[in-house]
């Protein structure tokens, strides 16, 4: 699997740094109706393509396959900059890492870009809660979650809220 480090570097002084390394690559496909009148991607359509990332990085590096019956995530905050527009037959993929975990939420950054170019179409940070389906509640992230994030994402140690007390809890 290719990294974001493998690409051309971007070359927008507009677009910040990735905070963490991106490792994880979906190679997105898009449609001739993903298009507006001058040939544009469609601003509803990026979102659409981070959420491919987002399920493919599920599946591929937590292990989870969406089960809206058990624990699952949930967006519950999404902070989108457009860099460039993405134009019918550019070949596009997102990149995503799991940049921070918490008790309850982790924060996922992503960024679509052309593969040829390295030139970023958008990047964004989301923050996914835990929830429980069958209680309707919030849920801790799980722990096998967290530990297949940090063995591919190489965080140098794994976060283990299970092993808090509630003086430590935040």
């Amino acid at each position: 699997m290719k990294e974001y480090s493998d690409f051309p570097p971007c070359n927008n002084p507009k677009v910040p740094a990735p905070s963490a390394p991106l490792r994880y690559c979906t190679e997105v496909q898009t449609r001739f109706v993903d298009f507006d009148i001058f040939g544009h991607l469609n601003n509803t359509v990026y979102m659409a393509l981070l959420d491919m990332g987002k399920v493919g990085y599920y599946r591929d590096v937590l292990h989870h396959d969406f089960d809206f019956g058990q624990t699952t995530a949930v967006i519950v905050n999404i902070n989108l900059s457009f860099a460039s527009p993405a134009y019918m037959g550019e070949p596009l993929a997102v990149f995503t890492a799991c940049i921070h975990v918490s008790r309850h939420s982790f924060t996922l950054e992503q960024r679509i870009i052309n593969t040829l170019t390295g030139d970023v179409k958008c990047y964004a940070r989301t923050v996914m809660a835990c929830f429980d389906a069958r209680t309707a509640t919030g849920a801790e992230v799980p722990q096998e979650w967290i530990k297949s994030a940090a063995d591919f994402e190489k965080w140098p140690e794994t976060p283990n809220f299970a092993e808090e007390t509630p003086s430590q809890q935040k």
